[in-house]
């Protein structure tokens, strides 16, 4: 393909600033470059390996586990930018750790949401793929997020998630002067309707890139508000950290796990003790 631009620095990716030397195998990806030090604070040890634009990456040891933390600021676009360029220096699974409104009235402020699926409301997943394509998250991945929140204890749900590029009338919410978009009144209750448990704003994106590419991927999300009660609080920050940092290991085990029994797949009929 002739006529086509690259950073010339193949070693150090052009956003993020990180080569194959920074990066474990398993990334987690928060919005926030400020929760990073939340995340961490779980690990056995840590360093920052660079922060550049909204991308601040660390890595360490969880349980004795190589993990890595790159932050994607907010949305799509800038979520694909850094599932590129950690996929190009090495990384195989990615674990989107965020903050979520939920949809259904049983879901409290706190809990945590494991994402099975996504509908994709943002538009970047559409630059690399139809529109009909599926948002899946990897099973082993969701397996390893609902056995780490089972074993710290923390009150869970699973189920779809949908991801919008906006947050005001994209979320159903009034954007500048009460502006309400076509669709925006009637959005939530539609997706409650339909059984969507959260809103967010980059896990469909990042699945979709994840399973072109034949990666892994999913997403923990701290419920922050309820849209059916109105209740907001910022709470559980620090359980969707863990449970995903505690995942990470999970997942090397089955890892582990898999070759040994020269197997492709995790499967239930394989241990994890």
């Amino acid at each position: 393909m002739a006529g086509h631009s690259e950073d010339p620095n193949a070693d150090e990716q052009y956003h993020l600033e990180v080569g194959p030397e920074d990066i474990a195998d398993t990334v987690l990806l928060p919005g926030n470059p400020e929760r990073i030090d939340k995340i961490v604070a779980h690990w056995d040890e840590y360093d920052e390996r660079a922060y550049h634009r909204e991308y601040r990456t660390a890595t360490g040891t969880y349980d004795e586990t190589p993990i890595s933390v790159t932050s994607t600021g907010i949305g799509g676009p800038s979520a694909a930018i850094a599932v590129e360029e950690l996929a190009r220096v090495g990384a195989e699974t990615f674990i989107r750790v965020g903050s979520c409104g939920a949809l259904q009235e049983e879901m409290a402020v706190g809990d945590l949401v494991i994402t099975t699926g996504g509908v994709r409301q943002e538009g970047t997943s559409s630059e690399y793929v139809r529109e009909d394509y599926p948002a899946n998250a990897d099973y082993e991945v969701v397996c390893a997020l609902v056995a780490a929140a089972e074993r710290l204890g923390y009150d869970y749900h699973t189920g779809v998630t949908m991801s919008a590029d906006a947050f005001y009338p994209g979320q159903g919410r009034p954007g500048f002067e009460g502006f309400e978009a076509a669709g925006s009144t009637e959005l939530v209750d539609e997706l409650k309707e339909a059984n969507v448990k959260n809103i967010e704003m980059e896990a469909s994106a990042i699945m979709t890139i994840a399973s072109i590419y034949g990666l892994r991927a999913g997403a923990v999300c701290s419920v922050y508000a309820n849209r059916e009660t109105g209740e907001f609080r910022t709470e559980g920050e620090s359980r969707s950290a863990e449970t995903a940092s505690l995942a990470t290991h999970l997942l090397a085990k089955m890892d582990a796990v898999k070759r040994e029994a020269g197997a492709d797949r995790w499967h239930a009929g394989l241990s994890l003790e």
